[in-house]
């Protein structure tokens, strides 16, 4: 057995729909995930028959004289942030992402190996919706490095991977998604192929657009737009880094 101390980091923040004037987030550090509550205190109860002003209790024994309505009175904003639920023990590996469902009652988080469904409402059971885990682990070959919902359709989701490929997958088609509907991955061209390729072209974050139609992914150097209606090649690819290009020898050596 071995005992790892989880760095004091967040990996993941998601915002849950309003439903009152609180807001409600998700939070995961590499091991736990928290749902938090964060809501603002501008007024205060006074005036209470069966406690003092601090909130102790008085002495049933004296009786209470008379009665008063308790009434609000304005004080200084106060914004409390409390933890209303803990999901721990679930992922084996560092957490990478955490979404919530359009359904706003499921979400999934992911690790290197798997991804898992969750609701919000049960903090002791997930399910396993994706596991990428070869039978014997020197034969791994690429790691999940995002996961994400569909911003509209509760049973899709998307989750790239650390070889550059993008899957899609539909809940609907079976329990466990080790098989993806789509699969998104630019051919890479023979002439420009390196000893970095394959290092560089590891997706580091995927996002959908609100209207669901596009994702966005993130490489070492470059931005792409895919059109989920082609899984050939992104619609668009912006070049951010590229005066990194001739320097990568550096960074891969000092681990940048």
């Amino acid at each position: 057995l071995k005992s790892l101390e989880i760095e004091e980091k967040i990996n993941k923040i998601r915002w849950l729909q309003r439903k009152n004037p609180a807001h409600f987030l998700l939070s995961t550090n590499d091991k736990t995930i928290k749902l938090w509550k964060v809501s603002e205190r501008d007024r205060r109860a006074e005036g209470y028959n069966l406690q003092d002003e601090n909130g102790i209790p008085k002495d049933p024994s004296l009786g209470v004289a008379s009665l008063r309505v308790p009434v609000l009175k304005p004080m200084e904003l106060m914004v409390e942030a409390s933890p209303r639920r803990v999901y721990p023990n679930a992922h084996t590996y560092h957490i990478n992402s955490i979404s919530v469902n359009s359904d706003q009652e499921t979400y999934l988080s992911a690790d290197d190996l798997r991804v898992n469904l969750w609701h919000l409402d049960i903090t002791d059971q997930s399910f396993n919706i994706v596991d990428i885990k070869p039978a014997n682990m020197e034969e791994l070959t690429e790691v999940i490095t995002a996961a994400e919902f569909h911003p509209t359709d509760c049973s899709h989701f998307v989750y790239s991977s650390s070889k550059g490929v993008i899957r899609l997958c539909d809940m609907r088609q079976s329990a466990l998604c080790d098989k993806h509907a789509k699969l998104f991955e630019e051919p890479e061209d023979p002439a420009s192929r390196s000893f970095f390729s394959e290092i560089i072209s590891s997706i580091s974050d995927v996002k959908f657009s609100k209207s669901g139609r596009y994702m966005i992914s993130r490489d070492y150097l470059s931005v792409k737009v895919w059109d989920l209606h082609m899984e050939s090649k992104p619609v668009e690819t912006y070049f951010v880094h590229e005066y990194l290009r001739s320097k990568l020898c550096a960074l891969y050596e000092n681990d940048c």
